[in-house]
């Protein structure tokens, strides 16, 4: 049978991964690198690790003794744990860092695929079991934009792409077309968090794929936690890039997303 090594991050994107590659004939062994992954990875798979963020020299190891050699990762692992002192990278991690011309998320991740490379695993395109979540273009809410906020939604899109191109970040929060806050290294919630200070609720939340997106890795997402993120800030509509997002749990998000007035639309 075939083997498929899950590194795991928070949020339901790997649950869902190994649930649908398990019915799909695989063996799924997950290692979780992030505190907080959820519950019940542990029982979708068929072997449950965990290792602390920088242990690359045991991750690939544990990869290796299971017989490995496709991996796909899935789930967030915020970059500021390399600053924050939290993470305590090994030999083979500092070594992989020290390397590197800067600490761009895509510049981080393709030497960590270069890394999986020459231990003998490939990395799987992180859509490839879960295209279904990536919704088509539409209107996905009971609401439609008002013509205010669809100009903000085209606006905010187009911003995004940008950041995303610059690869900083894959989140824009726009309000009257003046973009209140973008994301960075902080992630999607706290720019979102900021956003609706700065705007005072009323704001738009846009999330896109970078122009040279590469779907290895970090594949734009959104989920329930989204959601309620933006209910705390205020926000009135949710912009996703069509095709190219990840929406998880839909039945919650849009239920949450209805129960506040919020519009969500795939463009």
């Amino acid at each position: 049978m075939n083997i498929i090594g899950l590194i795991a991050g928070i949020g339901r994107l790997p649950v869902e991964f190994a649930r649908a590659a398990r019915g799909m004939g695989f063996d799924v062994i997950a290692i979780a690198v992030a505190p907080g992954v959820e519950s019940e990875l542990a029982q979708a798979v068929t072997r449950f690790h965990t290792v602390g963020l920088g242990e690359l020299d045991k991750l690939i190891g544990l990869l290796q003794q299971a017989g490995v050699q496709q991996v796909t990762m899935l789930g967030k692992v915020t970059k500021e744990h390399l600053f924050s002192g939290t993470a305590r990278p090994d030999a083979r991690m500092q070594q992989l860092l020290a390397n590197l011309q800067d600490l761009n998320d895509d510049t981080v991740m393709l030497a960590l695929v270069r890394e999986f490379a020459n231990a003998g695993m490939g990395v799987l395109d992180q859509t490839q079991f879960i295209r279904q979540l990536m919704p088509p273009p539409g209107v996905l809410t009971n609401r439609q934009p008002t013509p205010g906020e669809q100009a903000d939604m085209e606006y905010g899109l187009a911003m995004a792409r940008q950041l995303g191109g610059l690869d900083i970040g894959q989140t824009v929060v726009v309000k009257n077309k003046a973009v209140m806050a973008v994301e960075a290294i902080e992630g999607t919630d706290a720019c979102i968090k900021r956003g609706g200070e700065l705007g005072c609720g009323g704001i738009v939340v846009a999330k896109a794929a970078k122009p040279q997106q590469d779907t290895r890795f970090d594949v734009p997402s959104v989920g329930p936690d989204t959601l309620k993120t933006m209910i705390g800030a205020g926000a009135v509509a949710l912009v996703i890039e069509a095709g190219k997002t990840l929406l998880v749990d839909k039945k919650q998000v849009v239920e949450l997303a209805n129960m506040n007035s919020i519009t969500i639309v795939a463009m």
